[in-house]
């Protein structure tokens, strides 16, 4: 275990310096930092995002919605470089004050709305298309419920165990402990609920595995973190029948493939503006 100890002042301040990933762009204010208007497309979505896992949500949603045949659901996805400070922008802050991505700006209408956090992306576009969520009650309070899961239970996965695993400056046992220990309970809730159904919320593909897949399916698919070995991922076989299957996806394997800017260059694909940009 790490020897450093450290107490905390009266009053916190910022520290001048700091080597950890993103460092250059963690800051405790929010608002822009620099003028710049978004791009707009033609069509009446504008994403604009990064193939993290949660931007890769939208992409997959907006995806799975087109191959349902829902033309309405054609898009221009815009790449928002994060390591750069793009969220910062006066034009993105307008559509998303926290300065995450993605953020969604529906010009469908007279008055634009504009829509962030993933998980109410994820909700707006079900609701707005009529897809991927049930309208039976008791179905769709547990797709929610789900959906819901997801957003609380990832910042634990994320910004918990994958900041101390992958990105911290030094490796603290404690928090990597802390972090590891919750990150696999989460495994096994998802594991014990997938023994029971072909899909998270039931027998139906939803918003809920949408959601979920990118992170906890891409987790012990090894693609998240590169933390598959340690954190034993074959103890979760049903987690990982439903992630490969997930993974097959023809709207998955596209969705993928928006904002994407590193990796194989075939997997890639900076924005897009139309279906036929897969092609290219």
């Amino acid at each position: 275990m790490t020897t450093k100890t450290y107490t905390p002042p009266k009053v916190w301040q910022a520290p001048q310096t700091s080597d950890g990933a993103f460092a250059n762009i963690n800051r405790p204010v929010a608002g822009a930092t620099h003028d710049k208007e978004l791009p707009v497309g033609k069509h009446p979505l504008q994403l604009y995002s990064l193939a993290t896992p949660n931007g890769v949500k939208a992409t997959i949603m907006l995806e799975e919605l087109l191959a349902l045949g829902h033309s309405g659901a054609e898009y221009d996805a815009w790449l928002i470089r994060i390591n750069e400070g793009d969220q910062f922008s006066s034009g993105f802050v307008d559509v998303n004050p926290n300065s995450k991505i993605p953020a969604l700006l529906d010009r469908s209408s007279d008055t634009p709305v504009r829509v962030f956090e993933s998980g109410s992306i994820l909700l707006y576009l079900a609701e707005k298309f009529d897809a991927f969520l049930p309208k039976d009650t008791a179905a769709r309070t547990e797709t929610l419920d789900w959906l819901f899961w997801q957003m609380g239970a990832a910042p634990y996965l994320g910004g918990g165990f994958g900041h101390f695993y992958a990105y911290a400056p030094e490796k603290n046992e404690y928090a990597i402990n802390r972090f590891t220990m919750e990150s696999k309970r989460q495994l096994d809730v998802l594991n014990r609920q997938l023994a029971l159904h072909p899909y998270i919320a039931g027998e139906t593909y939803s918003i809920a595995d949408i959601a979920i897949w990118p992170w906890y399916g891409e987790l012990v698919r090894n693609n998240v973190y590169e933390a598959a070995e340690f954190l034993s991922v074959h103890e979760y076989p049903h987690l990982l029948r439903w992630a490969d299957e997930i993974a097959k996806r023809p709207a998955v394997i596209r969705g993928q493939r928006v904002n994407r800017v590193w990796g194989d260059e075939t997997t890639q694909l900076a924005e897009r503006h139309d279906a036929s940009d897969f092609d290219k």
